[in-house]
């Protein structure tokens, strides 16, 4: 892995005029992009950054915030790019599913298209090493709305590896999950707690020695921590920036 580009660092609401989930890594076997809100298209326009760098997309859960891109996605990589690389997604149990239904919702269904490209699911049970491609990933569950399937993931590719906690609440397994990190990429909507299902900076603050990474950026910001980006305990992320590993 060479580096991380962060497409969308807002919450479910666009805090500070930001776009949704989305982080893209970024090494020399290819990308892996981790989620893809519903603003992925136009953030990966205007980053300059090309669909066909996109081998692998791992979704963390199945809110929209965090997966709603996935149909304009795969259609502007079939009609726009003429695409014609398998594009691997992965995520939660019934993730096939989830994605297929959601293309049918919005009007993009996967079925009666002449797809030029295989679209390969593939299924992340917590606990459970996984092969894409030229990454290893082990997925954990998190401590987020249940019906969302909600997991995290710690991928590594030779001698990197990179956690990512998707949307979660404290749970006092979590420096366990992501141990060992080069870098960690944890959400932090609030500043202080308040959702359970969501992690603050207070908490974060108060725990940072308990994780062992090498470095840990704070993404998925609500209104108030996006005001606080860059002048806070911790180092956050914005739409666009990109972070070596």
């Amino acid at each position: 892995m060479s580096e991380v580009v962060f497409i969308g660092t807002s919450d479910a609401f666009g805090a500070g005029g930001r776009r949704q989930s989305c982080t893209l890594v970024r090494g020399p076997s290819g990308g892996l992009m981790f989620d893809c809100g519903g603003t992925t298209l136009s953030g990966m326009n205007e980053l300059g950054i090309e669909r066909g760098e996109v081998d692998t997309v791992v979704l963390s859960h199945f809110h929209a915030d965090h997966f709603g891109g996935v149909p304009g996605l795969l259609i502007a990589m079939l009609y726009e790019d003429l695409r014609d690389a398998p594009l691997r997604i992965a995520g939660p149990p019934e993730v096939e599913e989830r994605v297929r239904s959601a293309c049918e919702a919005l009007g993009h269904p996967l079925e009666d298209r002449l797809w030029r490209f295989k679209i390969e699911f593939t299924v992340l049970e917590p606990g459970k090493p996984a092969r894409l491609g030229p990454v290893d990933v082990v997925a954990f569950q998190t401590h987020h709305n249940p019906e969302a399937n909600p997991q995290g993931y710690v991928v590594t590719a030779g001698d990197k590896r990179i956690a990512y906690s998707g949307d979660t609440g404290w749970f006092d397994a979590l420096p366990d999950m992501v141990r060992g990190a080069d870098l960690l990429v944890t959400e932090c909507t609030q500043v202080t707690p308040g959702y359970e299902y969501h992690l603050s900076l207070e908490e974060l603050v108060d725990r940072q020695n308990e994780f062992d990474v090498g470095e840990m950026i704070l993404t998925h910001l609500g209104t108030e921590m996006a005001e606080l980006r860059g002048r806070c305990q911790l180092p956050t992320a914005d739409d666009g920036l990109i972070v070596r590993v």
